[in-house]
């Protein structure tokens, strides 16, 4: 399918929740690592993260954002028909986060709930799934969940965060325009390997060792090829943007502002320069949110365009890339909708 439109669905609006404790890179890590801290840190361009407490999970915040976004609606309960969430850290392995949600927000049973595992690129495909839905005339008003708890003390690059967005029906709503694409070969340059069925947890993946660094890991810790990560994301990205731009017939000036998932400085300025984007167009969150996984592009949306969009009519392009391998983009157009700053929980 890869290139799509999607007609009648309007973008209502957006609420993003992040934990409240802060991690400085280089004020929280060991005296002993701080020198090479400080060459990664330049090198990624993130100084501060987000990071949940143990007995908080990312749906505790997606729903501290549903309740806000709910209430700059003034939308009604039973009005929700369905509710996805894309995350890859569920409640539970079974049943689905979406499905206990549904039940702690108090919505229908009739509403349609149901999980979807993807990380960096999810936004753009949870768009598209529940923006199908929308489109093909059964659902009216539907709710959309992205985020993850992916953030530790040790690794510099992630934070948590939950978001959501409100789509609905609306005869007279702009098209939406999508390109998604996924390539399974490259599945092991990120990768959680230890956990599922392939490959259930075990006594060994609770013995720690030494990397080349000296730093202790623990065999079941994220798989991070950061090289095969730059190579995808800058080699598949740019041409991606190109194409769907192409497929709307819009030139790069008719977009308001270009939205990236916020990998890494090094990555997302690559490809801001072979797009030849202005920097102004281009908002970035990486220096003091830090990586979000999925919800890196609705955080963005509210950490720096929620007092812009929520005024006039603007065309964004936005754009996830990562995990699977996967990589999907968006054009839209936002008129009306509300956004809500930032909330902490």
């Amino acid at each position: 399918m890869a290139l799509s439109t999607l007609h009648h669905v309007r973008f209502a609006g957006i609420a993003s929740c992040v934990p409240h404790r802060v991690l400085d890179n280089l004020r929280d890590c060991p005296p002993s690592q701080r020198s090479e801290r400080e060459r990664l840190v330049r090198n990624i361009g993130i100084q501060t993260r987000r990071i949940c407490p143990e007995w908080q999970t990312f749906s505790d915040l997606a729903c501290v954002a549903t309740e806000k976004l709910l209430e700059e609606l003034q939308w009604q309960r039973e009005e929700i028909d369905a509710l996805i969430v894309v995350t890859q850290s569920p409640d539970y392995l079974t049943p689905a986060t979406a499905i206990i949600v549904q039940d702690r927000l108090g919505l229908a049973h009739s509403t349609i709930a149901f999980d979807v595992n993807l990380g960096c690129s999810g936004y753009p495909f949870g768009l598209h799934l529940l923006g199908s839905m929308i489109s093909a005339g059964g659902v009216k008003k539907a709710l959309l969940l992205v985020g993850d708890k992916c953030a530790n003390v040790k690794d510099p690059l992630f934070s948590d965060a939950g978001t959501a967005t409100a789509l609905e029906f609306d005869a007279s709503a702009p098209p939406m325009y999508f390109d998604l694409n996924s390539d399974g070969s490259g599945q092991r340059a990120i990768m959680l390997p230890a956990g599922g069925h392939r490959e259930p947890y075990s006594i060994r993946h609770a013995i720690p060792s030494r990397d080349e660094h000296g730093n202790t890991v623990m065999p079941g810790d994220l798989i991070l090829d950061g090289p095969a990560v730059l190579s995808f994301s800058t080699q598949r990205v740019p041409p991606a943007v190109q194409r769907l731009l192409e497929y709307t017939g819009l030139e790069k000036d008719a977009i308001d502002y270009f939205v990236f998932h916020q990998a890494n400085r090094m990555i997302n300025e690559t490809i801001r320069k072979k797009l030849q984007l202005p920097p102004e167009k281009v908002p970035s969150t990486l220096h003091d949110l830090g990586n979000t996984s999925g919800a890196s592009l609705p955080i963005t949306m509210t950490a720096r365009l929620h007092d812009t969009l929520a005024q006039g009519r603007h065309k964004l392009l936005l754009s996830g890339f990562g995990i699977g391998l996967s990589w999907g983009s968006v054009v839209l157009d936002i008129e009306g909708a509300r956004f809500p700053a930032m909330l902490e929980a």
